[in-house]
């Protein structure tokens, strides 16, 4: 693959992780010490907040009604949405259940997990769309116990809209607890929660290592760094919009990488005289996010043809992947490796982050080479089971017997013997490993 990259990354989006790793460590030994004491600690730390942590029905009503109807029905929207794409991903999972040989029945089960813990951003920037999506997903895969928790504003408490969000996605409890603490509190079981079983949800550095390090003994989506995005664009792509496509996902953080990829020239070297002058014009904070995260972590690499444009695509396994080029019915049977694909000028991943239904919580630093994002799925253990008759198990058993000898495993082997001793006392069978 020979590529040209008219701009180069000079950083890479996970930098501080060795620090990130001890502080979080230390944080979440001192909380499943110290409990529920220590976890108010520490809210009172970093969220600088000292309020009621278990919201109570009250609070939930009182919050809900602060939220205007005009964004209640924005709301409701993106929840259907997701709740019909959730519902139809169960549908592809089903019980199983078939005769191996004769009396010999195998089966599987999917079973959703008992409780789930779904955090949901809200310093920086307040995700709604995050709790929209993490605890729908949730509650159409039938886990028994879901809490939302998030960070709450000092003297406020959790963003309205968030709790509303929350609330008519089926949260059972609703935690204004951020970081950390937060993560903490759901996986030790803290202020009066069930285990969880389960952690989904974006987050910081932070909550991303305390994932990373509580996975074990907790269940999570996946391993998260920063959010990423790559667009393939061809000659008939609009540089306005691929531009604006890209300052709009590097405005998550400082951290977030964006690529482009490309084919024709002329098109990259447009929309790299645009994209400085839209980040110029974005809020203050965005612009900050954005002007750092193109400075530092952007990539324009220039391409041969669109097989090369794929192939560098796979290779980076981005989170996010648009495609604006012609024959989208060819990318779409080409491409590989993404976390969530939009296809064609018409959508973007905007949409996707916030109301088409496709989940938002997706692999980033490359994970997508080796698995999706966050669905009913994740939520769910597929298990299998197996019952026999006498006769169905007489074939296993020699076999098994056989095997596990050859294996020098004499105890397994004995397992089977004993059956087929007293299931056929007058018939002889070669037990023997034949090696």
């Amino acid at each position: 693959m020979t590529l040209e990259y008219l701009k180069k990354a000079t950083l890479t989006a996970n930098s501080d992780a060795s620090k990130t790793h001890e502080i979080v460590k230390g944080i979440l030994s001192d909380i499943e010490a110290g409990g529920d004491a220590k976890a108010l600690e520490y809210a009172k730390k970093f969220d600088r907040y000292e309020g009621n942590v278990m919201l109570t029905p009250e609070e939930i009503e009182a919050a809900c009604a602060l939220v205007s109807d005009k964004l209640k029905a924005d709301i409701q929207f993106a929840h259907e949405n997701v709740k019909r794409f959730a519902e139809a991903q169960k549908a592809t999972v089903s019980d199983v259940e078939i005769e191996i040989v004769p009396g010999m029945i195998t089966g599987q089960k999917a079973i959703p997990v008992d409780a789930a813990g779904c955090y949901v951003p809200g310093g920086r920037y307040s995700h709604i769309a995050s709790a929209i999506m993490t605890v729908t997903t949730a509650k159409v895969a039938g886990c028994h116990h879901i809490t939302a928790c998030s960070p709450p504003r000092p003297d406020v408490g959790v963003n309205p809209a968030i709790v509303y969000a929350a609330h008519i996605s089926g949260a059972d409890k609703i935690m204004a607890l951020g970081g950390v603490q937060g993560v903490a509190a759901m996986t030790f079981g803290l202020f009066g929660l069930p285990k969880a079983n389960i952690l989904v949800g974006p987050g910081n550095q932070f909550v991303a290592e305390a994932k990373r390090i509580l996975f074990g003994r907790v269940g999570i989506d996946m391993i998260a760094g920063p959010t990423d995005s790559l667009v393939l664009a061809d000659k008939t792509a609009d540089p306005l919009i691929v531009a604006t496509d890209l300052v709009s996902q590097a405005e998550h953080g400082y951290n977030s990488p964006v690529w482009l990829i490309t084919d024709d020239r002329k098109l990259a070297e447009k929309v790299m005289e645009l994209v400085p002058g839209l980040i110029d014009d974005l809020p203050e904070l965005n612009r900050e996010n954005a002007f750092a995260a193109w400075r530092d972590y952007a990539e324009v690499i220039l391409c041969a043809d669109r097989e090369e444009m794929a192939a560098c695509s796979d290779s980076y396994a981005p989170e996010h992947l648009t495609v604006q080029a012609i024959d989208l019915e060819w990318w779409l049977d080409r491409l590989t490796c993404y976390g969530s694909l939009f296809l064609g000028e018409e959508t973007t991943v905007s949409y996707g982050d916030k109301a088409t239904g496709t989940n938002h919580v997706l692999p980033t630093s490359g994970a997508a080479s080796y698995t999706g994002g966050l669905s009913v799925h994740k939520y769910m253990k597929i298990v299998t089971w197996q019952r026999a008759t006498r006769e169905g198990s007489k074939q296993v058993a020699q076999a098994t017997a056989r095997i596990s000898r050859l294996e020098g495993m004499e105890g397994h082997a004995r397992a089977a013997d004993v059956r087929l001793a007293k299931y056929f006392p007058d018939e002889k069978f070669d037990l023997s490993a034949d090696d």
